[in-house]
């Protein structure tokens, strides 16, 4: 299955499950992503991360491993 972090840049993906557990899971969860959701990839910092995204019409930067626990089609 492909995680948020292995979207490229300009792909729009839906949200098909979170991985993870407890407070980081709530936290993502709590940011807008949750399942069913679509979030367009806008631009990846110079190294890598974070990862700066478009959810539920406003932009969000997330960390490469909580990227990783975002499953999406």
């Amino acid at each position: 299955m492909k995680t948020l972090r292995q979207t490229k840049i300009g792909e729009t993906v839906t949200v098909k499950r979170l991985n993870g557990d407890g407070p980081v899971k709530r936290r993502i969860m709590d940011m807008g992503i949750t399942k069913g959701v679509e979030i367009y990839v806008r631009k990846v910092a110079p190294l890598g991360d974070p990862v700066e995204l478009t959810v539920r019409g406003y932009e969000l930067s997330l960390r490469r491993s909580d990227a990783e626990m975002v499953e999406v089609e």
